[in-house]
Parts: C-alpha cells; structure tokens; sequence
C-alpha cells in the first residue's frame, strides 16, 4: 500500500478528536513529525477525501456516516468495543492489574503484616513493638528474587489501590496498543526494579510499596513518546501531565504527608518518571529514523 501525506498541521493542533473518524470508517493512518508539523498518513486512495472530510470537521460540519461492510444481521448486534474487549486488547496491562488485586486480597490491603511480608523489599519479623527486616542480601541469597519486583504490587489501603489501577489502566493500555504487550511488561518489569531499588536506597529497610513507581514510569513514557513523535494512542488528555507533575511535587515537598495521606515513595516516583522520559524519548527516535 502506498502512503501519502494527507494532512500537515502545525505542532500545536489537536488531532485526537479527528483521528477517531479515520479509525470509524476503517482508514489506516499514522502521525509523524516533520520540520516542526504533524503529518497526517493515510493510503493514497483516501488522501483527498480525508482531506475534505477534515476541513468538514473544522468548520463543524456534519462527517458522514461509516459504511459498514458487516451483514445485515451481523450489524444490527454490532456494538462499540466494550470493557471485555478492552481486556482482550491489552493482556499485559489486564495481568498486572489482576496481580495487584490479587496481592490486595492476600495481604487485606495492608493489614496482615504477616502476608505482607511475603511481599516487601525486605523479609521482617515482629517481635513485641519492634519490626526487625533481614537483610537484602540475605534474601536473595536464599533464592527471594521476586522481592525485587513484588513491592510494586502492595498497596494500603482501598484509594491506594483504586487510584494506582485506575491511572495504569488508562496509561499502560495506550503502550500496549502502540508498541505491543511483550514491551509494556518488559517497561513495566524495568520499571518496578529501578523503582524499588531507589526506594530502597533512599529510605532503607521500610514497608514500601504501590504501582506509583511504575505509573510515573509509563506517564513519563507517553509523554516523551508523544512529544518526539505524535501518535494518536499516546495523545494524553489536556491537563494530565501537568496534574501528575504538580502531585508529584507535592509529594516531595511533604505537602500529601502533611496532610495526613500517609508516608510517599518519593524515590520511587520520581526514579520511574526519570526512566520512563528516557524511554519514550528513545523508542521515539528510533520509530521517527524508521518512518523517514
């Protein structure tokens, strides 16, 4: 099939509205960047009318409606993709959720020290009203591998796990559709390493835990990833990032703590922001060099 450039708009132009329209009427197309536009690619044969049908949609003119190929029966039960299909499209995303819940349900979202213990950075015990925590290298010398990934998995509390959910479905799906589910749980993985590791070494033996790390990480992905090379899985809400940068900076400033929002993972938060940027901004380059 042969490419040609349908649209170029300035940077600044928001497509995300437009691109659904493309994807109703079953027209594949791609964005790039070039000499500072957004380029819009679709097959040659469509080049004129998407033409046309965008200048309909920034005049707000009625687009037509899509033609589809389903039979007369097959079309009266067709329905937009739904909750189930989104998890069929998304695996990775989907399995990581499940293990968090999952992890919720052993642990009581938190309060049973004893199944949390399964689960932390570092294996502890109780005795009377002190908590002592083993070393790291012992555990890993006894074969406790999984204690370096697993934190991200532990959340306290309901809004904890909620919230952290709630913000890794709607980001790390976007990663999947776009660059497939073997790279998101292999960003995913890195991510939660890198995170719990810099915990670690920030705070020290301590009941750490939560998906944030791993959430900043993805944010930072899409974000980056966007900015160097615009594509319309990774086109974030107006607001998104800054409201996750503002959060952030008040997380480190002790503003959440102070407020009584329990202890933040800070070096956990900003160490998976940090990668995930670097992330995005390789992986765009290198699919930017590949479409030039």
């Amino acid at each position: 099939m042969k490419w040609s450039s349908a649209l170029r708009v300035p940077l600044e132009t928001d497509l995300t509205q437009f691109l659904p329209v493309l994807q109703q009427h079953g027209i594949g197309h791609r964005v790039t960047e070039e000499s500072g536009e957004q380029v819009l690619w679709v097959a040659t044969a469509h080049a004129v009318e998407v033409q046309q049908w965008y200048q309909q949609f920034v005049s707000g003119e009625q687009l037509p409606e899509p033609q589809w190929t389903y039979l007369p029966a097959q079309a009266a039960n067709y329905r937009p993709a739904g909750f189930v299909q989104q998890l069929r499209r998304s695996p990775a995303t989907a399995a990581v959720l499940i293990a968090c819940l999952l992890v919720a349900f052993i642990t009581q979202l938190g309060d049973n020290l004893q199944t949390i213990s399964w689960f932390t950075f570092n294996d502890f015990r109780i005795q009377g009203d002190y908590i002592f925590f083993t070393p790291v290298a012992q555990g890993l010398e006894e074969g406790q591998w999984w204690r370096l990934w697993s934190p991200m998995l532990v959340h306290f509390g309901l809004l904890h796990l909620a919230m952290n959910m709630m913000w890794y479905w709607e980001l790390a799906r976007r990663i999947e559709y776009q660059q497939g589910w073997l790279f998101l749980l292999a960003l995913t993985l890195v991510a939660g390493l890198v995170s719990n590791v810099s915990q670690f070494m920030f705070s020290g033996p301590s009941l750490f835990g939560g998906l944030s790390g791993v959430l900043y990480a993805v944010l930072g992905h899409c974000w980056i990833y966007q900015r160097i090379y615009p594509q319309a899985s990774y086109a974030l809400p107006k607001g998104v990032v800054a409201m996750m940068l503002i959060w952030l900076l008040l997380c480190l400033f002790g503003v959440v703590t102070a407020l009584g929002l329990g202890q933040i993972a800070n070096a956990a938060h900003v160490s998976g922001l940090i990668l995930g940027c670097l992330s995005g901004a390789l992986f765009a380059q290198v699919a930017r060099q590949r479409a030039a």
